[in-house]
């Protein structure tokens, strides 16, 4: 029995370590890392958030989903400082996270990526890994790249990834490092990307170590499934359990601005009333003009209510 016992231990750890060296995370790794999301996922084992609850994040503030993100204890989710590679494109986006890890290349190391890529089916022939977590990518992706800031030989995309990108998820790219051929990056239609900077060289002196593991984004911290949403002067990563609680409660503070506004407006209450604690008049009066106005709301209304009665507001 105790030679068994050793027998299954050594196969434990034989597996462990085999498993631990492969650049694609495994669905059984992908769960564990997210095993506070109870819901849908993908095949290789990420959250599948709702289409719906995307576009409703997409609709909310920066300031709206951090400000709940902190009181929930998630202060390392934001990353600021961007470079967009269109202005003029769009600007607010969201999307489901598919993660990239570059690390500065090294003979032994690129070696062993190249021999662990052959065992996972990539295209390992030009010994090229910069292409390789593209092809996991599928609609909604959010592709999110730490390129360690390298410009120089360590661009993460060109006009052809970039391409392979969008074709893909019909999403954009986070990039915590540079990009080239920002022109014809440009010219993609519904595709745009937020980055530190641009050269024109290409990635040689960087090498893929990782694909759907978590990863530094800066200040934030990411992992596979997270919820992302992009704008202008920011990126904000959403822990895919807490997405639909963050997005009603954003939701719901703005329809208390929008509701304040008015009736500030209208006389019925100063500003003071309305930036205090609310008095039960004042709440009363929010359930009424939520029902007048239930054909605009962002949200069911039996889930306003509830969540009213919930937090006692």
């Amino acid at each position: 029995m105790k030679m068994i016992l050793i027998f299954l231990s050594t196969l434990y750890l034989f597996s462990y370590g085999a498993n631990a060296q492969s650049i694609g995370s495994s669905p059984e790794y992908i769960k564990a890392l997210t095993a506070d999301w109870k819901g849908e996922r993908f095949p290789d084992g990420r959250p599948k958030v709702s289409d719906d609850l995307l576009e409703r994040l997409r609709m909310l503030t920066l300031e709206e989903v951090w400000a709940e993100l902190i009181d929930l204890g998630y202060p390392n989710q934001y990353e600021g400082n961007w470079q967009l590679i269109n202005e003029d494109g769009v600007l607010a986006m969201t999307g489901r996270a598919v993660t990239a890890q570059f690390m500065p290349s090294r003979p032994d190391l690129e070696n062993q990526v190249i021999e662990q890529g052959k065992k996972e089916g990539r295209a390992w022939e030009q010994r090229r890994t910069v292409s390789w977590a593209l092809t996991t990518l599928v609609d909604g992706d959010f592709y999110v790249a730490d390129g360690y800031l390298k410009p120089y030989l360590g661009t993460i995309i060109g006009s052809n990834l970039g391409n392979g990108v969008y074709s893909r998820s019909k999403r954009g790219i986070i990039a915590y490092g540079h990009v080239r051929d920002m022109e014809d990056l440009r010219k993609i239609e519904g595709f745009n990307g937020w980055i530190k900077g641009s050269d024109p060289s290409y990635m040689r002196q960087t090498l893929l170590t990782s694909i759907n593991a978590p990863v530094r984004i800066g200040n934030a911290i990411v992992l596979p499934g997270d919820a992302v949403l992009a704008k202008r002067d920011g990126v904000i990563f959403i822990p895919p359990h807490l997405l639909e609680q963050i997005v009603l409660k954003g939701e719901i503070t703005a329809l208390f601005d929008v509701f304040g506004q008015q009736r500030i407006f209208e006389g019925k209450y100063t500003a003071g009333e309305i930036d205090s604690v609310w008095t039960e008049v004042i709440k009363k009066d929010f359930r009424s003009w939520a029902r007048e106005n239930r054909e605009k709301l962002p949200m069911p209304l039996s889930e306003l209510d509830k969540y009213l009665d919930e937090r006692n507001f």
